[in-house]
């Protein structure tokens, strides 16, 4: 038993202080709300004000990485391709998120993960679904077939690795 519930049971048997137990808190008054949720695909926070710190990327191999949202740059979405994050830290980073329907509301929650999730900081997690998720998926349902991640120290190095695995991303020279 915890301090709070002996106090509110020591308040309702004595008389003197039973009225003073109606404004104390109930025994699962101080549990913490389930802030968080998901579809097959990615984690998102419910509170509209709500914003995560970083975003865990969960791999099918079962690994994980994690990026701080203040290191995410600008970031774009080509339907066809999915979605292409820069990271600044120490280096450059990019992650290319493969998938379809990624800008597809989830849950009647109002929430994707391009403009109503990631450009609002309410992704927790995105994950590579497994090949039977992947079939199972119901049509205009957000999936994630690969999540690629690269390091870059120079532009040239970025550039040619964008050109080797998602040249719709990579911009002519003006």
């Amino acid at each position: 038993m915890n301090a709070n519930t002996e106090v509110v049971d020591f308040a309702r048997r004595n008389p003197h202080l039973d009225s003073l137990a109606g404004r104390l808190p109930k025994a699962d008054d101080h549990k913490e709300k389930d802030e968080e949720e998901s579809c097959p695909a990615f984690g998102y926070l419910r509170g509209i004000r709500e914003r995560a710190l970083a975003i865990e990327l969960r791999f099918r191999n079962g690994n994980s990485e994690w990026f701080p949202y203040a290191w995410l740059g600008p970031w774009r979405h080509d339907p066809s391709v999915g979605l292409l994050l820069k990271f600044t830290g120490d280096m450059v980073t990019l992650v290319l998120i493969r998938g379809s329907n990624l800008d597809a509301l989830v849950n009647q929650s109002g929430v994707n993960l391009t403009d109503r999730g990631l450009q609002r900081h309410r992704i927790v997690w995105i994950r590579e679904m497994e090949e039977e998720e992947l079939r199972k998926a119901k049509q205009g349902e957000p999936t994630i077939d690969r999540i690629e991640v690269a390091e870059f120290e120079s532009q040239q190095e970025m550039r040619a690795w964008l050109n080797k695995v998602a040249a719709v991303f990579v911009r002519e020279d003006r």
